[in-house]
């Protein structure tokens, strides 16, 4: 691997755009792996319940409108708090190490939009306000909170596995074939295999003659991919060693290059061990 022809310090103009686009790298992979169909589910489900309960006064409106209004500020709100989480994630690299201090900072940054969205919804619907806009601030950071955590639970439980570095997973015993190789489309078997891109509920898989999607779980792509030269090295991605072209760091972040101008996050939870490995 090549490393950088000059100290990080020397360059601080190409070590803030560094920064900037491992963040944002970062940032499209934690989004892309967040949303999935459960956390929507949870917010109606959610929703459906409070309507039903009638806090906050709504019992004494239309059902019809409540059924309206609370499964759609639920579900608008998880929306929002999945953006937002995956910008937390990205920019503090949590990456679901500490998902407590991940779900606080993401319902601080939520509350205050998600009031005013509160607000908006409440008239749009009752065509009252039901609470004020400091007065609405404590609720919904509340809800938010709760929401996130239920939101971090489901992803926790929908890919099988915490991430932290697995030494099996990262110094794995040869076997005597390659089980993930099966899966590759077609037009892509017995190319290079450069890198795993989990995209939701499918895989990008990413080889010297191109790329494509297959529908499987990163978790169980990494157990196929036993003996092949690679390691996982983001929640996302599983990377083979032999494509790395270069490595880019910024503000304590690595990104990989890759052939065909694939790049590749590195979580602070995975870094250790690749540089014990020698990738960089």
């Amino acid at each position: 691997m090549h490393q950088p022809t000059a100290p990080l310090r020397d360059r601080p103009g190409g070590a803030v755009r560094a920064s900037w686009t491992t963040v944002a790298t970062a940032f499209r992979a934690q989004l892309a792996a967040s949303l999935r169909p459960l956390p929507f589910i949870l917010g109606g489900v959610a929703g459906l319940l409070l309507a039903y309960l009638g806090p906050f006064g709504s019992d004494q409106a239309d059902a019809f409108k409540r059924y309206i209004y609370w499964p759609g500020v639920i579900v608008g709100g998880t929306l929002l708090g999945i953006v937002v989480s995956a910008g937390v994630d990205a920019v503090f690299d949590q990456d679901q190490r500490r998902p407590i201090l991940s779900a606080v900072l993401t319902a601080t940054i939520i509350t205050p939009p998600a009031a005013l969205f509160v607000l908006a919804a409440t008239r749009a619907v009752f065509g009252a306000q039901v609470m004020s806009y400091p007065t609405l601030l404590g609720p919904v950071f509340l809800l938010s909170l709760a929401m996130t955590g239920l939101n971090h639970l489901a992803a926790y439980r929908a890919d099988g596995q915490v991430h932290a570095p697995d030494p099996a997973t990262l110094q794995p015993e040869p076997p005597t074939a390659v089980r993930f190789l099966e899966r590759l489309p077609p037009r892509l078997r017995g190319s290079d295999l450069y890198a795993v891109e989990a995209e939701d509920h499918y895989l990008r898989i990413h080889t010297s003659r191109g790329s494509d999607l297959i529908l499987l779980r990163l978790a169980d792509a990494i157990a196929e991919l036993e003996g092949l030269d690679g390691a996982q090295t983001h929640r996302s991605w599983w990377v083979a060693k032999a494509a790395v072209q270069d490595v880019r760091r910024g503000d304590g972040r690595a990104v990989l290059m890759l052939p065909a101008g694939v790049e590749a996050p590195v979580s602070r939870s995975f870094a250790p061990a690749l540089r014990d490995r020698g990738w960089y």
